[in-house]
């Protein structure tokens, strides 16, 4: 059997969203700059997305912009707002777990003359609101804060951060995070105060290399890619067509089984983390999000229970993927007070629309076979 457990790392892609990119691959495949009638077919594939993904986040249409993917979109929004607003100010916050495609553009940032505040979060990885209080000041321009966080799931207070900086009374602008939130949990950008918004395509049953960022109108933020002046000249380049409309399906797919999914997932990831914190020296860190599991499993190295488990068809993460590949500790558990040795032995479990009972209950029981045997060899 195999159970696939690693979904806040990429999704497997809806069937009708391979059947569409397919169609647009071998049919449909103008450029939509072309002025002939295989270019305006293009082209409206990309204006019916920006209208699909608009109407879910009860935005305009012009507001959407389609990017290669999450990283992108927080690159560009945070340095592009930085290098936009520089005049006004040089003062930037964070949080101190957020995931790298926010902390590296943070770094390069400080490079280039900023200066950037780490917000400290609890022992449930939730940001300090008075922290953040006592951080902004005169010379603050942006606030960036991630929706869910990707390691442990825990949902950060978007609307309580947004009536803070408003509080505030100046001039300042809030980004988000939102790529393991969007399709998980209500994102609605005018009503919750977000002037930016991240969003990647493979997190939701979509195509990988597909993202958006929205920018609320009359936001000051300069493009990073410049070339032919696609999208009204923020992001110049020949759009993914294929990508594009894929993800948009994908969205709109998600958003209608929305409410039956996540119950679903809900249910499944209570399960679990009941059924695993039964065995000893299991400890679960898990937010409120409803696909992302953290457990730790003392006396064993996380790395070396994801291999063994890899071996029986179970796939799981021992934290962010795109730095399971490294030797650095997770920061975010860190941060949330894990020791060293609690954050070597921590996994990650991931769930999907597609994720069964049945998956789960063969996870638990690889774990319940594999932990004793890992932690006699590791006393060895």
């Amino acid at each position: 059997m195999e159970a696939y457990l690693d979904n806040a790392a990429t999704t497997v892609a809806y069937k009708e969203v391979a059947e569409l990119m397919s169609k647009i691959l071998q049919q449909d495949y103008g450029n939509p700059s072309s002025l002939h009638k295989k270019g305006l077919e293009a082209e409206h594939y990309i204006r019916d997305a920006k209208a699909t993904i608009a109407k879910q986040l009860k935005v305009e249409p012009k507001e959407i912009y389609f990017t290669s993917g999450g990283t992108e979109s927080n690159n560009t929004a945070l340095i592009g707002a930085a290098m936009a607003n520089r005049r006004q100010g040089m003062h930037l916050i964070t949080t101190s777990v957020e995931h790298a495609s926010v902390l590296n553009p943070l770094a390069y940032l400080e490079e280039q003359g900023f200066r950037v505040t780490y917000l400290p979060v609890d022992e449930k990885g939730i940001l300090k609101l008075d922290a953040l209080r006592e951080a902004i000041c005169e010379d603050t321009i942006l606030v960036s804060v991630m929706g869910v966080n990707n390691e442990v799931g825990a949902v950060q207070p978007i609307e309580e951060v947004s009536q803070i900086i408003r509080e505030s009374g100046k001039n300042i602008l809030f980004h988000v995070d939102g790529i393991q939130m969007f399709g998980k949990l209500p994102i609605y950008p005018k009503r919750m105060g977000i002037d930016l918004l991240s969003v990647s395509g493979h997190k939701i049953h979509g195509p990988k290399g597909s993202g958006f960022l929205y920018v609320k109108d009359k936001t000051k933020i300069r493009p990073l890619i410049l070339g032919g002046n696609q999208q009204a000249g923020f992001r110049s380049g020949t759009e993914n067509v294929p990508a594009i409309a894929g993800m948009a399906l994908a969205s709109q797919l998600l958003e209608e089984r929305a409410k039956e999914t996540f119950s679903n997932m809900l249910q499944l990831k209570q399960r679990f983390i009941e059924q695993v914190t039964k065995l000893p020296d299991c400890i679960d860190h898990s937010g409120e999000a409803p696909h992302i599991i953290s457990i730790t499993f003392r006396g064993v190295r996380s790395e070396v229970l994801l291999h063994a488990l890899e071996e029986k068809g179970v796939y799981v993460s021992s934290g962010s993927a795109c730095s399971s590949n490294k030797p650095e500790l997770s920061g975010t558990l860190l941060n949330m007070g894990l020791s060293k040795a609690d954050a070597e032995s921590t996994l990650r479990f991931s769930l999907s629309s597609f994720t069964t009972q049945e998956e789960l209950d063969y996870a638990v029981s690889c774990v319940q076979e594999l932990l004793p045997v890992l932690r006699r060899f590791t006393r060895r």
